[in-house]
C-alpha cells in the first residue's frame, strides 16, 4: 500500500511538471537553463544544498533586486532561498522512500521566478539514497513440506526479502546455512529483483530424518551492508499407499424441517491402514453445491454432519451429499448420504391480491371491492385454509374456485356517516398448531354532493359605527359542508332581501324610507365570507338594514343555503347641537325685554336646541359663555332657561349681550352658541305694535332645511307645532287678562313710565319710544311655552298682538335690523308657562 501511494504521488508530480513545462514554454522570457543540485536523504533541516547565484552565473545582488522567488512544481516545500547569500538550504529532512518510493533517481523540480524582468529558471534536486533500511522477510519462519520420494534436483521456491532502499543499497545476495540435503541458487525476475531457490541434492528419508532446519540470510549492497534472516523448516512427508474406506457406502436419514441450527444430522466414519499422517483422515463434502454448503457442514476430524442453516420442506424435500474421507497422503474414499426433510406446519397462509378498489362512491349499489387468492406452502392439513373478515363492516366475503375470494359491499355506503373502512382479512390453516395471517384493506368512501352548506348561525347581527371608512371589514359569516373536496368548497354571495321594497312606489305605499340594495352598501368575499362596507354609513339616515347571504358549494349539481344578516349602525357624535330658539338666521338677534323690577330667578328667555344624534350624543347641556355683566344672569345647565342671578339695580346697564354655549355629551363633544340681547325697561307702555309680516315661503323652506340638517324629523316637527298651537291659545287668554290688569293698575303712571323707558333706551343703541306699552309688572310667567310679543310705536294705533310661537321650523319673528338704525322700535319679551 505504501508503494502504491508513492506511485500515485509520482504520477501527480509528473503531471504538475508537464503542466508547468507548458507554462514555461509559453513565456517569451523563460530560460532553458537547468540548475542541478544533489543532497542525501535524512540530512538535517538547514543543511547547505548549493549556491544558486553561482550555479546560475548571477550576482548575489541580482537575486534581491530582481525579486527572486523559489517555486516548487511538485508541491513539496523542502528548500528555502537565502536572498542575501544566494544559498539553497533544506527546510526539512527528506525521506527518499517517502518521496519517490522505488523510483531511481529521485529528482524534485523547482523554479526560480525572476520578477524584474520576468524570467523562469529551472532547478532539479536529486535526493540520494542512503542505506537506512534492512532487508526484511514477510514471514520469520518458512515451512516446506516435501515428500520423501522427491527426485534429486527438485527445485523449491523460497520467499524473497524486501528492502525499501534502491540501487546498491537494495538486496544483492542470499546465503543458506550449511546442511546435507539442500543448496541455494539465486534467480532474477523480469523487474531485476533477486529471489532464492532451494535445490534438493540428496534424497530424503522420512524414517531417518523427518525434519530439517536451516537459516536463510538476505544481504544488501550498502556500506556497511545490512542483513535480514528467516528460519526455514523442511518437513519430510511419508509416502502414502493406502486409501481410506467408509463403514457404509450409502447413508439415509430423515429430519424434520424445523430442526434448529447446529442439530446433528448423522455421523459418518472411515478408517485408513497407513500410520502417522498417512493414516490421519479428514472428512469433507465432495463436489457439493452452494445450497448444500450453506445448509450442512461436516466436522473434518469426527465426521459429524450438522445443520448450518434452517431447512425448508417447501423449498427442497431431500438432499444427496457425497462425503469424502482424505488421508494425510492425499488418498481418499467416498460415501453417499441421502437426507429426507419431513414437513411441519411452519408456513403461514399467504394472501395474493389480484385487484382492489381503494375508493368507492357513496350511495353506489353493491360493488366488488377486492379480488384475492390464498395459498399455504405446507402439505396435507397444514395446507388447508379457511378465510374470514372482521365484523361490523358493511362488506361480505364470497368464495370462488381455486382459493379465490371476492370482497363486496352489502348495501350503499354513506361517506358522511363513515368516510373510511378498514377490513381485516384473516386466513388460517388447519395444521397443528394452527397458523394464520391477516391482510388489511383500507376502503375510502368517495364523496357525492348530497349535503347542502349549513351556516353556523341562521341569523347574524353585525355592528358598525357610522362614518366608517369604505372597505371596512364588518365581520364574517361562516358555513360548512359535510361533503369534501370540491363538494365542500363554498362560495359566498349576497342575495336580495325578500322584505326590501321592490320599487319606489312600494316604498311610498308603506310610508317607510326605502332601504338601499345590499349590493350598494356591503360586499362579501366569495372565498372567506368576510363582509366589507362599500361606503360610509349614516346613522341619522339608516340605523339598520338586513340582507341575505348565500353559500353555494362547487359540486355538480351545486347546493346552496342562506342566512340573514342584520347590520346595526351605531351612532357617532357627528352632529352639533342645533338651536331652535332663538333662531340664528343671520339677521339681527331678538332682544328680550327685562323689567328692572325683576327679582332673582326671573325667567328672561329659554334656549331651545336639538341634536340629530342619539343616546348620550344627544344629551345637551347649556352654559353661559359670555355676558356683558357676568354676575347678573345665569343659565340652567339642563333646561337652557336664562334667568337673573340677582335683583336688578339702577346701576345696571340698560342693554346686555349674552352668549350661551350648547354642548352635547359625545366624545369628543360638539357645541353651538347663540347670542341673546336683553333690554332693561322700567315698565311696558301701550304703543301700537305692528305685527311683522309672516315669513315668506322661501324663509320657511330654509328653516325647514335647517331643522332637517340638525337631525329633526318632519313628523316630530309637526307634533311640536300642534302642541305649540294649543299652548298659544291658552297663553293668549292668560296674557290678555294679565295685561288688562296691569293697564288698570298703572294707568295713572303711564306717562311717567313711558318717559322712564325712553330715557333708559337713550344709550348708544338709540331712544326707546315713549308710547310703548308697559309690561314691567308682568314678571316671570309660570307656563312652559314661549311666546314672543313685539311692541312697536309710531303707528297711531294701540293694538296688542300675539305672534306665532317660536318653533324649530320657523324663523325668528324679531326684526333683522338694529334698534338704532330703525326709527320704529321693536322689542320682544317672553311669557313662560310651566
Amino acid at each position: 500500500m505504501e508503494i502504491r501511494g508513492a506511485d500515485t504521488r509520482r504520477i501527480r508530480i509528473r503531471i504538475r511538471q508537464v503542466l508547468f513545462l507548458f507554462v514555461v514554454l509559453g513565456l517569451p522570457q523563460a530560460s532553458s537553463h537547468i540548475g542541478q543540485f544533489s543532497v542525501a536523504e535524512e540530512m538535517l533541516s538547514g543543511s547547505f544544498v548549493g549556491n544558486l547565484a553561482k550555479d546560475l552565473g548571477l550576482e548575489v545582488s541580482e537575486l534581491s533586486s530582481r525579486g527572486a522567488q523559489l517555486v516548487s512544481t511538485d508541491n513539496i516545500q523542502c528548500l528555502q532561498l537565502d536572498i542575501n547569500s544566494g544559498d539553497l538550504l533544506l527546510s526539512k529532512a527528506l525521506d527518499r522512500e517517502e518521496l519517490c518510493g522505488s523510483t531511481e533517481p529521485c529528482v524534485l523540480h523547482f523554479q526560480v521566478l525572476m520578477k524584474n524582468p520576468l524570467q523562469f529558471l529551472q532547478i532539479e534536486l536529486q535526493v540520494r539514497d542512503i542505506n537506512d533500511h534492512t532487508p526484511v522477510f514477510l514471514e520469520k519462519e518458512i515451512l516446506l513440506e516435501i515428500p520423501e520420494n522427491s527426485p534429486i534436483g527438485a527445485v523449491f521456491l523460497l520467499e524473497s526479502a524486501r528492502d525499501f532502499d534502491v540501487g546498491n543499497n537494495s538486496v544483492k545476495s542470499y546465503t543458506l546455512s550449511s546442511n546435507s540435503h539442500f543448496h541455494m541458487k539465486m534467480r532474477v525476475n523480469p523487474d531485476n529483483k533477486k529471489y532464492p531457490e532451494l535445490i534438493l541434492h540428496k534424497s530424503l528419508d522420512y524414517e531417518k530424518q523427518p525434519q530439517l532446519s536451516f537459516l536463510l540470510t538476505a544481504l544488501d549492497g550498502g556500506s556497511p551492508p545490512r542483513s535480514g534472516t528467516a528460519f526455514v523448516r523442511v518437513l519430510v512427508v511419508d509416502i502414502n499407499d493406502n486409501s481410506p474406506e467408509f463403514e457404509q457406502s450409502f447413508y439415509e436419514v430423515k429430519i424434520p424441517e424445523n430442526c434448529i441450527t447446529g442439530s446433528l444430522v448423522l455421523n459418518v466414519s472411515a478408517w485408513d491402514l497407513d500410520s502417522g499422517k498417512n493414516g490421519e483422515i479428514s472428512y469433507s463434502f465432495s463436489h457439493a453445491s452452494e445450497d448444500i454448503l450453506k445448509i450442512f457442514e461436516i466436522n473434518k476430524k469426527s465426521g459429524e454432519v450438522r445443520l448450518r442453516a434452517s431447512l425448508d420442506f417447501e423449498t427442497t424435500e431431500s438432499y444427496s451429499i457425497i462425503v469424502q474421507a482424505t488421508d494425510g497422503g492425499g488418498l481418499f474414499g467416498k460415501s453417499t448420504v441421502r437426507i429426507q426433510v419431513m414437513d411441519v406446519n411452519d408456513n403461514v397462509p399467504e394472501v395474493t391480491v389480484s385487484s382492489v378498489t381503494s375508493s368507492i362512491p357513496e350511495n353506489s349499489p353493491e360493488i366488488v371491492v377486492m379480488v384475492f387468492s390464498t395459498r399455504d406452502r405446507d402439505s396435507g392439513d397444514n395446507g388447508r385454509m379457511i378465510c374470514t373478515i372482521s365484523e361490523d363492516n358493511p362488506f361480505v366475503l364470497k368464495s370462488s374456485i381455486m382459493n379465490y375470494y371476492t370482497l363486496e359491499t352489502e348495501r350503499p355506503l354513506d361517506r358522511e356517516e363513515r368516510a373510511e373502512y378498514t377490513i381485516v382479512i384473516t386466513v388460517s390453516d388447519l395444521g397443528s398448531p394452527r397458523l394464520q395471517s391477516q391482510h388489511q384493506v383500507t376502503v375510502r368512501v368517495s364523496d357525492v354532493n348530497d349535503n347542502a352548506p349549513a351556516f353556523s348561525q341562521r341569523a347574524y347581527t353585525l355592528r358598525v359605527r357610522e362614518n366608517n371608512s369604505p372597505g371596512l371589514a364588518l365581520g364574517s359569516v361562516r358555513a360548512w359542508d359535510a361533503d369534501e373536496g370540491a363538494n365542500a368548497q363554498l362560495s359566498y354571495s349576497l342575495l336580495p332581501s325578500p322584505s326590501a321594497p321592490a320599487s319606489p312606489s312600494a316604498s311610498a305605499s308603506t310610508g317607510r324610507p326605502q332601504q338601499p340594495a345590499p349590493g350598494a352598501l356591503v360586499s362579501i368575499d366569495a372565498d372567506s365570507g368576510q363582509l366589507f362596507a362599500l361606503r360610509a354609513l349614516d346613522f341619522e339616515a339608516l340605523q339598520a338594514f338586513e340582507f341575505l347571504v348565500g353559500a353555494t358549494d362547487r359540486g355538480s349539481p351545486a347546493l346552496s343555503s342562506q342566512a340573514r344578516v342584520r347590520v346595526l349602525v351605531l351612532d357617532a357624535n357627528d352632529n352639533a347641537p342645533f338651536v331652535l330658539h332663538p333662531l340664528q338666521n343671520g339677521s339681527a338677534p331678538c332682544t328680550e325685554l327685562l323689567p328692572r323690577a325683576a327679582g332673582a330667578g326671573y325667567l328672561v328667555s329659554k334656549v331651545v336646541a336639538v341634536d340629530g344624534d342619539a343616546g348620550q350624543n344627544a344629551w345637551l347641556s347649556f352654559q353661559l359663555l359670555k355676558a356683558t355683566e357676568p354676575g347678573l344672569f345665569g343659565v340652567w345647565a339642563h333646561s337652557g332657561e336664562v334667568r337673573t342671578a340677582r335683583a336688578l339695580s339702577e346701576r345696571d346697564a340698560p342693554r346686555h349681550r349674552l352668549v350661551v354655549l350648547v354642548r352635547d355629551n359625545g366624545d369628543p363633544p360638539l357645541s353651538a352658541s347663540v347670542t341673546l340681547h336683553v333690554l332693561l325697561v322700567d315698565g311696558f307702555s301701550q304703543p301700537y305694535l305692528p305685527l311683522r309680516a309672516a315669513p315668506d315661503a322661501a324663509a320657511a323652506a330654509a328653516a325647514a332645511a335647517g331643522a332637517a340638517a340638525a337631525g329633526v324629523r318632519p313628523e316630530r316637527l309637526t307634533v311640536y307645532l300642534v302642541v305649540a298651537l294649543a299652548a298659544v291659545s291658552s297663553l293668549f287668554l292668560c296674557s290678555l287678562l294679565a295685561f288688562v290688569a296691569a293697564r288698570l293698575c298703572r294707568r295713572a303712571g303711564r306717562a311717567e313710565a313711558a318717559a322712564v323707558a325712553a330715557g333708559a333706551l337713550a344709550g348708544p343703541e338709540g331712544h326707546f319710544p315713549g308710547h310703548l306699552l308697559d309690561a314691567g309688572g308682568a314678571g316671570a310667567l309660570s307656563h312652559s311655552y314661549q311666546y314672543e310679543v313685539c311692541l312697536a310705536g309710531g303707528t297711531g294705533t294701540n293694538e296688542f298682538k300675539f305672534l306665532k310661537p317660536v318653533l324649530p321650523n320657523l324663523p325668528s319673528l324679531c326684526p333683522g335690523q338694529e334698534m338704532e338704525d330703525n326709527p320704529t322700535f321693536q322689542s320682544s319679551f317672553e311669557f313662560n308657562i310651566k
